[in-house]
């Protein structure tokens, strides 16, 4: 079973602009998720995030097909009762799960078709895109959007 959350640091004072979004909120997709729930490189960015939240000076949204995609992730490699674990996990941090409807539907599907991401990763950019916000990733799949969202890179 997967240990308790780590504690959540504060992004330094000197952190780069990049990795601050405009508005401060920001996208999670499933790396960062994954790496801060599996205390893998980026944690510390993604508890910093968290930190954050919990000061009222940022935002973190997961987009319900993201969701979906760690739990058939974490189901396959860990198995279903660590996957449920990790979704009550999930349900305790202060990120806001955002449903999909048919306009994001179509906004992620016109992703898709011109960029070589996941469809999963297509549903984060669109509501990257509808929010105003910044991505929060390790996968170099993003690379191909930086110039339809803004990125902040987790460490690898």
């Amino acid at each position: 079973m997967p240990s308790p959350l780590p504690s959540p640091k504060p992004l330094s004072p000197n952190a780069p602009a990049s990795a601050r979004a405009k508005n401060n909120a920001y996208v999670l997709d499933s790396y960062a998720l994954l790496a801060l729930l599996q205390k893998e490189k980026g944690q510390a960015q993604v508890a910093a995030l968290i930190a954050q939240t919990q000061e009222n000076n940022a935002t973190l949204y997961l987009s319900l097909i993201n969701w979906g995609e760690i739990l058939y992730i974490v189901q396959r490699e860990q198995g279903a009762r660590v996957a449920e674990v990790l979704m009550q996990d999930i349900d305790r941090l202060p990120i806001a799960l955002m449903q999909v409807d048919r306009a994001r539907v179509a906004a992620a599907a016109r992703i898709k078709g011109a960029f070589a991401v996941s469809y999963a990763d297509a549903f984060a950019i669109a509501l990257a895109q509808e929010l105003d916000a910044t991505i929060v990733t390790s996968d170099p799949e993003f690379k191909s959007i930086e110039k339809l969202v803004s990125v902040l890179w987790l460490e690898r």
